[in-house]
């Protein structure tokens, strides 16, 4: 066996890259990792050591819950000394959310988690699932000239670009580059060859040995606004039993109406111990304090999320309840960057 030969583990959950059509009712149905494999045997070529574990039952990643995430972050833990990188193969509608939550449940990472997955079935003539598992693959085994991983982060891997697991959302139902990050440069373009933007890639200060967490609180929410939203409305969503967290999805630059009853409704349930988090509905910007409906809802104690993704954020909410803090200090951690999900102003 050869000495330098890259390790790599390959996750399979589920999701549309390992799925094949049901003859009965047409529809698509995870079926055996294995079969997987055999239809990529490109891999074989590479000259890695790849060995692969799955789901006792693969799942639709609309299925995909913290429980899940949990399993995922366990199994990266329990082999982490025996592999130079992971390799996820994941559904695409949850795949930013998985992508977020690993980064923030896997601290102290110093390797790389390449998320990917397809928008058509690897069995397909025309599929990407192919390209996307082997550059995937080639991505987590690629090094620096010093010998150290070039990629020592959570990712997403998708057609022809690199993003940060937790700093991407999927724009495209539809479309092979099925993802994007609007805040924050891809990490890699893939074209003829992979091209690494290296100012991009993240680094820790200092290395430390990797400290996994397991507990997501799942007692939080989304409010989306919209023109009209009423009182009422509002008040009932913000007085859900049980919440501890919502992320109020504001207009343009984190504006809200600025009627006294909404900045009143949003500071009384802060006054009860509810954390709120005011992120953009926009794909592209931050929150900004630079008009009078925004300034009313940071009077109010909501927390500005910046320009962090909308996955991104409730998956850090359910993250810093996990560790156990009190409100305020979940406000506090909120507004700073744990892993380099967002930029603060």
């Amino acid at each position: 066996m050869e000495q330098n030969r890259p390790r790599i583990l390959l996750i399979y959950t589920g999701g549309t890259i390992g799925m094949i059509e049901n003859p009965t009712t047409l529809t698509l149905e995870p079926f055996d990792f294995d079969h997987l494999i055999d239809n990529v045997p490109k891999l074989r070529m590479l000259n890695y050591e790849i060995d692969n574990v799955s789901f006792d039952h693969p799942i639709d990643s609309s299925d995909m819950d913290p429980d899940h995430w949990g399993s995922i972050a366990r199994t990266i833990h329990d082999n982490y000394r025996a592999y130079d990188g992971f390799v996820v193969l994941h559904g695409t509608d949850t795949m930013a959310y998985t992508a977020s939550a690993l980064s923030f449940m896997l601290e102290n990472l110093a390797k790389p988690v390449i998320i990917t997955g397809s928008q058509l079935p690897i069995g397909e003539v025309r599929t990407d699932g192919e390209e996307n598992l082997i550059t995937a693959v080639q991505i987590a085994a690629a090094t620096t000239p010093d010998g150290r991983p070039m990629v020592q982060e959570v990712a997403i891997l998708f057609e022809n670009y690199l993003w940060r697991g937790n700093r991407a959302t999927k724009i495209s139902a539809d479309n092979f580059n099925a993802f994007k990050s609007n805040n924050y440069p891809p990490l890699a373009q893939i074209g003829l060859g992979i091209h690494f933007n290296l100012d991009a890639l993240y680094r820790t200060a200092e290395r430390r040995p990797l400290h996994t967490h397991y507990a997501m609180d799942r007692r939080v929410m989304f409010i989306d606004l919209f023109p009209g939203i009423t009182e009422q409305t509002l008040r009932h969503q913000l007085a859900t039993p049980g919440i501890r967290g919502v992320v109020l999805k504001t207009f343009g630059a984190g504006n809200a109406p600025t009627a006294p009853w909404f900045a009143e409704a949003v500071r009384e349930a802060i006054e009860r111990g509810t954390v709120v988090v005011n992120v953009t509905q926009c794909i592209n910007g931050a929150v900004h304090h630079r008009y009078a409906a925004a300034d009313a809802l940071m009077a109010a104690g909501a927390v500005a999320g910046h320009d962090i993704t909308c996955e991104a954020a409730i998956t850090k909410l359910m993250y810093l309840f996990g560790l156990g803090l009190d409100s305020a200090e979940v406000a506090d951690h909120f507004a700073c960057s744990i892993c380099g999900e967002l930029t603060a102003g």
